[in-house]
């Protein structure tokens, strides 16, 4: 049977949750298709200033404040979604570093052998500076595993690093990864991820009907189980 297809453009942050059975069980209830392209914020908007149009698009509560601006999604179009913190990961069954304080969590850094961390998602926008701020960036990136977008946590599985930062959700979408924690308290990165169509796209009602699901208890529940808070 053919379904009816919308296209969405998502952060990286919600996909492991996706895959988990939202996607399944939306499909499955309404007949409706998203057609995904999964990129992090700044990709999805650099495609979007280049001319492309999704039906709806998952991003950053500041990047949609923006296309707002623009007139690209309705002011009162957002539909607040999650809460994402940054975390530490390593390949399961190694032994778990101590991250506790912020000068364990730079012990840590200075002592890894690489640590990876993604340039073009929200974790990496703020780890980068961070390093700066704490005094080892030279130290850090010096034997880095730097990726310019995509899941950190591959380079684990590669033997390419043993410490990979990123989005908590993020680090669980790679199967065999362990997450250490989040990062400490007072130099956590707390981003929020809302979803909206976009004022021209003429499948408003499936989009609707998308975001609505995304907000019920059993969508919530796949993303706790994934370190996103439902909002």
């Amino acid at each position: 049977m053919s379904r009816e297809q919308f296209s969405l453009s998502a952060a990286l942050v919600v996909k492991s949750a996706f895959d988990d059975g939202i996607l399944h069980d939306f499909v499955e209830e309404t007949g409706f298709e998203p057609i995904i392209e999964w990129a992090p914020t700044t990709v999805i908007l650099e495609s979007i200033e280049n001319g492309k149009r999704p039906d709806v698009v998952i991003v950053t509560n500041d990047a949609l404040t923006g296309l707002a601006k623009k007139g690209i999604v309705a002011p009162d179009a957002a539909r607040p979604l999650v809460v994402s913190k940054i975390g530490i990961g390593v390949l399961k069954g190694a032994d778990l570093p101590d991250i506790a304080t912020v000068d364990a969590f730079k012990n840590t850094l200075l002592n890894a052998r690489s640590v990876a961390y993604s340039l073009g998602g929200q974790s990496g926008l703020y780890f980068a500076p961070l390093l700066e701020r704490l005094g080892i960036a030279d130290a850090v990136n010096a034997r880095a595993t730097r990726i310019p977008a995509g899941f950190s946590a591959e380079k684990l599985h590669t033997g390419e690093a043993d410490i990979a930062v990123q989005q908590i959700s993020e680090l669980l979408a790679v199967e065999g990864t362990e997450i250490v924690g989040p990062l400490p308290e007072e130099i956590q990165k707390v981003t929020s991820f809302s979803g909206a169509p976009l004022a021209e796209s003429p499948r408003k009602d499936k989009v609707e009907a998308f975001l609505a699901f995304l907000r019920l208890r059993k969508s919530a529940e796949r993303f706790m189980k994934f370190g996103l808070e439902p909002q």
